[in-house]
């Protein structure tokens, strides 16, 4: 039973019609609720710690917050399975640990922009309650969104993570900057209720209707085309870490000022998570998934060609490199609203939080895999055998992925004519 059972079609209980709007309404606040303390933490308490005195090396250990994206898979069957409350499945899970992450940011008052320790461990439990909303979330995306939709439900999320870098990450630190620590985070915790009001809007048909399976890890494996999409989780993004890690290094060493670099950052995330997300929806409505992925891994593959043409010397001057580095965002954003509605082709109803997080835990795995090894590769062999490298194994991703998927719709078909 997949995601577009006769409830994701036609209403949550079989008879009433979704309102469409609402339900997207409800996701672009459900995602912007748990975007906006994401990027106060990755994006704007960074620097706060940089400019108070903090040594790089003790903000180096801020990256154990990705942690539980990675591995919050391991938990995703428990989020499927347990109902906080009587008619509330994950709009349960989603009040709960966005209350709860708000209290977080309220505790990191008294322990103040110095105390790494403090801000690690509080950033730690905010990061395992945002990855268990994110569970919840992603579930009830997948599990209610039609298939015409998926894409455009994507894409709002792409855009809601846009506004969550703009809110938690940019105003975080100019509120930093004008009103100081306790103020900044008074006003992002009480931006952070805001969205909360989508979990009071979600509606659920199964508050009281038991699974038909028990949600599990291996009940995802069982399936045969939830491992084909597996296949295609684990290499379609394996390069894009080897290219993004050096991304900022070298265009420090390509001498881009800084504040250059800033710009680029900012400017290239905010317009291409808004966008990127919203013309990648449009042309998988219009094209399908096949032609979007591979549209897009083939541009991916020129930009990192474009990079090495640069490392080597082929091609020169700082505009080329801008132009590689925002694109290369563009495309970024593009490819999660694709890969995400492959995802949610193959998650069920009984498990949909489970299916859907396990294949989001892949891609984002080897993509961290790659990002680790990226600056081991570029002192061992140089910018330009790096890209090299990068260039060639998108372009091998991007033909095995067409493979799979090629076998996955025939596959399908089958499957449909022999039912």
């Amino acid at each position: 039973m997949t995601a577009t059972s006769p409830a994701g079609a036609t209403g949550f209980d079989g008879r009433e019609p979704i309102g469409r709007y609402r339900l997207f309404g409800v996701l672009a606040g459900l995602y912007l609720a748990q975007s906006i303390p994401s990027y106060l933490f990755v994006a704007a308490i960074p620097p706060i710690l940089r400019e108070a005195g903090v040594s790089r090396t003790a903000i180096g250990y801020m990256s154990i917050l990705l942690l539980p994206l990675v591995i919050k898979l391991f938990w995703a069957p428990w989020v499927d399975r347990v109902r906080p409350f009587a008619r509330a499945h994950r709009a349960g899970w989603v009040l709960i640990t966005q209350s709860t992450t708000i209290l977080a940011i309220l505790a990191l008052i008294p322990i103040g922009p110095t105390n790494i320790v403090g801000i690690v461990a509080v950033g730690f439990i905010a990061s395992l309650l945002i990855s268990t909303q994110d569970i919840a979330t992603d579930g009830y995306a997948a599990k209610y969104l039609p298939e015409a939709d998926r894409a455009i439900g994507n894409a709002i999320q792409g855009g809601a993570i846009a506004f969550g870098v703009v809110i938690g990450g940019t105003l975080g630190l100019v509120l930093y900057h004008r009103i100081g620590w306790t103020g900044m985070l008074l006003v992002i915790a009480a931006v952070s209720l805001l969205p909360l009001a989508a979990a009071v809007l979600m509606r659920e048909s199964d508050a009281a209707a038991p699974a038909l399976q028990k949600p599990s890890l291996c009940a995802f494996l069982r399936r045969p085309e939830a491992r084909q999409i597996l296949w295609i989780a684990l290499i379609y993004r394996a390069s894009e870490g080897l290219v993004k890690a050096m991304e900022g290094a070298y265009l420090v060493d390509a001498g881009i000022p800084l504040d250059q670099i800033g710009y680029l950052s900012g400017f290239s995330a905010t317009t291409a998570g808004l966008a990127g997300s919203f013309i990648a929806a449009w042309l998988v409505k219009r094209r399908g998934l096949s032609f979007v992925l591979g549209l897009l891994g083939g541009m991916r593959t020129l930009c990192f060609l474009l990079f090495t043409c640069h490392a080597i010397g082929v091609v020169t001057g700082s505009w080329p490199l801008f132009g590689a580095a925002g694109f290369q965002t563009l495309i970024r954003y593009m490819e999660i609203v694709a890969l995400y509605s492959l995802f949610m082709a193959v998650t069920t109803s009984d498990q949909p939080g489970t299916d859907f997080t396990i294949l989001a835990c892949a891609q984002l795995l080897v993509y961290l895999v790659g990002s680790m090894l990226a600056g081991k590769l570029a002192d061992a062999l140089g910018y330009g055998w790096l890209f090299a490298i990068a260039t060639a194994l998108s372009a091998v991703a991007v033909l095995a992925t067409l493979r799979m998927l090629l076998l996955w719709r025939q596959s399908k078909s089958a499957g449909a004519k022999a039912s």
